[in-house]
């Protein structure tokens, strides 16, 4: 096994791999929880959907492993399941069943053109500046996600959207505890150190009777009936949806290049270039999660940005991914156990990833604007729209116009000019509303 997952070339080991594969899943757990709430307010039922989540994150994430060797843990993606069951479904009126639709054929789309190459060969033409602004970017997102779920900072008013929270309350001063005792651990070099923390933190909290015990150590999982093919292809292919369609595209197509390159800089996985090698496979088991996702009945799959966590913990190879996919496989029966993480203690560990990840900016080109003009508009629009894949498409379209507007039209390749195009194409049919 070690040869397989060339733990000699990675530098690694078992134990490395182990923590930051437990470290992954911890910080990911969440979605377990989060993603069948949100897809409730679509109709869609919390119990099937939590399988038909956990299932379809074991089979991505086992995919990762061991057919992409990549450290990345799969799962539904935040912010697209959000915008199927608020913006699809609730605002738009259409069924739960057509959007699964549309999922899959976004999914076939992504199979297709990534056995093409296509995907290769766009991925490939993003400017080192634009990868850079995507690792920037993703760690403030995470560092905004993580300040959040510990309780220090809240949604304000409509002139100022974010505030301060009461930072008074127990729960989070335990956050911040669990910061605290992070960063210092990460000081002295302690191997685990995020692991560490968040354990430390949840055992606290559980300590100050601020996280439930479990009820339970097992439980069957729930029947995944309700959901299990029920999605309405058919439906999804009229003309009135292909505005929904396309949006689903773009969004996954950009959020998962995204997320791959900025995690890959961040682990030393890309090449001389600033290309990850191979990157077509973790990219066709981005497109056949999401296959399996529409089947299964939960929305669009990719690699997740707290994977991030586990490769600050040495993840370099799958035998993390292998990991994370063992754990969600107990996480079926085992659910009330795994799940007792609170959001204060996963928050720090998000917000020190987000740290580590701003070491891209220092790569940034400050003398160079049609360079770091599109950079910077990435890097803001992806936190303060709270949507990575906005952030991404306006950094595409923003690079070609302003190395065209500067006459540099040579710098501009064939690939960048087709994501410009395909980003265009996400803004004019996105359902504004």
């Amino acid at each position: 096994m070690r040869t397989f997952f060339e733990f000699d070339r990675h530098q690694t080991g078992y134990r490395q791999e182990i923590v930051a594969g437990v470290t992954t899943f911890f910080t990911l757990s969440y979605i377990i929880i989060v993603n069948p709430a949100i897809l409730e307010a679509a109709g869609m039922p919390r119990g099937a959907s939590m399988t038909a989540t956990i299932l379809t994150a074991i089979f991505g994430t086992l995919l990762m492993a061991v057919y992409a060797k990549r450290p990345f843990a799969v799962a539904p993606y935040m912010g697209e399941n959000a915008f199927i069951a608020y913006t699809v479904v609730k605002t738009l009126g259409y069924s739960w069943q057509t959007a699964l639709g549309a999922i899959m054929i976004s999914g076939l789309l992504f199979t297709f053109i990534t056995l093409t190459g296509l995907r290769s060969w766009m991925a490939e033409a993003i400017p080192p500046s634009l990868k850079h602004s995507f690792s920037v970017g993703i760690g403030l997102f995470l560092a905004f996600l993580g300040l959040n779920s510990m309780g220090v900072i809240a949604m304000g008013v409509p002139d100022a959207p974010v505030k301060l929270a009461d930072i008074t309350m127990p729960s989070v001063l335990c956050a911040i505890f669990g910061l605290c005792l992070t960063a210092i651990l990460l000081a002295r070099r302690i191997s685990g150190a995020l692991f560490a923390g968040m354990a430390v933190t949840t055992l606290v909290m559980i300590g100050f009777g601020l996280a439930p015990l479990p009820r339970s150590l097992f439980s069957l999982p729930p029947s995944i009936e309700p959901l299990f093919l029920k999605l309405d292809v058919a439906g999804a292919l009229t003309w009135g949806f292909i505005g929904v369609v396309t949006s689903v595209l773009v969004m996954d197509f950009v959020d998962t290049m995204g997320t791959l390159i900025g995690l890959s800089s961040r682990a030393g996985l890309l090449d001389e270039n600033g290309n990850l090698p191979e990157i077509g496979k973790p990219m066709l088991v981005d497109a056949l999660a999401t296959i399996v996702a529409a089947l299964l009945g939960t929305t669009t799959t990719g690699a997740f940005i707290e994977s991030a966590a586990g490769i600050e913990q040495g993840g370099r190879s799958g035998f993390t991914a292998l990991v994370v996919a063992a754990l969600f496989t107990l996480a079926l029966f085992f659910s009330p156990l795994l799940t007792i993480v609170p959001p204060q203690a996963y928050g720090p560990v998000l917000v020190v990833v987000g740290m580590f990840m701003l070491e891209s900016a220092g790569k940034l080109d400050f003398g160079d604007y049609t360079e770091l003009m599109p950079a910077f508009l990435t890097i803001t629009l992806m936190l303060f729209t709270f949507n990575i894949g906005v952030g991404i498409t306006a950094g595409f379209i923003s690079w070609v116009l302003f190395k065209a507007l500067s006459g540099r039209f040579r710098e501009i390749s064939g690939g960048m000019a087709a994501l410009a195009a395909l980003s265009l194409c996400f803004y004019l049919s996105y359902p504004y509303h």
